[in-house]
């Protein structure tokens, strides 16, 4: 196993890990240390939480310059992020002799004060979203001719959120001879001219998205039976004293639904997402560190690389769109081994989901709530009792054959059975058809 002393860093730097309880580089930190060290381009995939941060801080800042000038840009698709990132830098330069400066820049924040700040000296490390950094470089507030280094984190997110335009504008602005690195939890198509176009013979690492659950974390599984999911969700919370619980759902619209709902049946609930402003994300996240709130609602995008501590529970109160985003959960709790518990609601449209996910290799534990109790429930059976062949068919003979078993009329197996002969000779015909079709065309070019 390799250790910190292995890639012979700065005093200060080593200091600085010490100080911060370092002991051991993660795996990606491991990978891509070296090769940064090296000055090779990179692109790493990689979730939030497995150490990435520090894999380009850790190098990046050790072979910085005491001059006051730009040598690195970080650039964060949300100010969430790049605020993390900068108390990530702030805690490694604490030890340095050599004065080293830490420019943040991120929309919602006072840009004149910045610009006269500039005015006065560069620094060395430039934090912030696209937009504004690219307003100061457009302006010729920030001087970025002296740039060595580029890092895009979060570049999935950064796509996402249509902020790559941004970045292009940055990097063309900065100096042809430049290290690059890009940090990604998955690696887009639309995401390849942009690497193809700034980076130079990439190393690309990628960290597998682990499929299996941390022991530490009770990973469960509970079954809505039609009920309201913001009724079962409220039992869920109401049932034990969770510590800190973070709920999750997949849209803006969601998140304000459960907000909205939980608020009114009197618990003290915060919500996080992309559309509030600047200042009052920035306010509920410091109530969320100053233990304000017991209950904290997100979306994905708003949550990813925030560092909330002290997570007793997650709650999916939705499952997510991407399998990534349920590993990027759960991990939320059961931080430095200490135990968590993840529970995931579904409902009866919603069997195939969870069928998918273990598949992945996540087990669940199955609970259903009994006397106002979690209790251990059995998987529901009308999702293991679906055929391969069922699953198959186009969705007007889903519904077909659904009805027919509800109904469980005499006969009904037939009516399937002939449904589904009747729909696969249907096929054949559109496909003999658009043979002859193509035949005809053949021939008519040929003739």
């Amino acid at each position: 196993m390799a250790t910190f002393a292995d890639y012979h860093l700065a005093d200060f730097m080593n200091q600085a890990l010490q100080k911060i309880n370092f002991q051991n580089p993660t795996p990606v930190q491991e990978q891509v240390i070296p090769l940064i060290k090296a000055g090779k381009d990179v692109i790493v995939q990689a979730q939030t939480g497995s150490g990435k941060t520090h894999a380009y801080l850790i190098p990046l800042i050790n072979q910085l310059t005491a001059d006051l000038k730009v040598q690195l840009i970080i650039t964060a698709p949300s100010r969430e992020l790049a605020y993390q990132i900068r108390l990530a830098a702030e805690k490694l330069i604490e030890t340095s002799s050599a004065t080293i400066h830490i420019g943040f820049y991120v929309g919602g924040t006072d840009k004149l004060k910045q610009v006269q700040q500039l005015q006065r000296w560069q620094p060395q490390i430039v934090i912030g979203t696209p937009g504004r950094i690219l307003d100061l470089i457009k302006t010729h507030s920030l001087q970025v001719q002296t740039v060595q280094y580029l890092v895009i984190d979060e570049a999935d997110m950064t796509l996402d959120m249509g902020f790559l335009n941004q970045v292009d504008q940055i990097a063309s602005s900065l100096p042809t001879k430049l290290q690059t690195m890009v940090f990604s939890a998955t690696i887009p198509p639309k995401l390849q001219p942009f690497l193809k176009k700034y980076l130079y013979q990439p190393v690309f690492e990628k960290l597998e998205v682990p499929t299996v659950i941390a022991p530490n974390i009770q990973n469960w599984a509970l079954f809505t039976r039609g009920q309201d999911p913001k009724a079962v969700l409220y039992q869920v919370l109401t049932l034990g004293q969770p510590y800190l619980a973070l709920i999750f759902a997949n849209t803006i619209k969601a998140v304000d639904e459960i907000y909205d709902y939980l608020t009114a049946q009197g618990l003290k609930v915060a919500k996080i997402h992309g559309d509030l402003t600047p200042r009052i994300r920035k306010r509920t996240m410091k109530a969320i560190e100053n233990m304000e709130y017991q209950y904290v609602v997100a979306s994905d995008l708003a949550a990813r690389g925030i560092d909330i501590k002290g997570i007793s529970h997650v709650i999916n109160a939705q499952i997510p769109t991407e399998d990534e985003f349920f590993i990027h959960r759960v991990g939320r709790t059961g931080r430095n081994q200490m135990s968590g518990i993840a529970i995931t609601l579904y409902g009866p449209d919603e069997e195939e989901k969870i069928a998918h996910l273990e598949n992945l290799g996540i087990h669940f534990a199955y609970k259903e709530i009994k006397n106002h109790e979690l209790v251990k429930a059995k998987p529901h059976d009308r999702r293991q009792q679906r055929t391969a062949k069922q699953t198959a068919l186009d969705p007007t003979l889903k519904g077909f054959v659904k009805k027919a078993q509800r109904k469980k009329k005499p006969g009904y197996r037939k009516k399937i059975k002939a449904a589904i002969q009747a729909d696969q000779k249907q096929k054949r015909k559109l496909q003999q058809r658009a043979e002859r079709q193509r035949l005809r065309k053949l021939r008519k070019q040929q003739g």
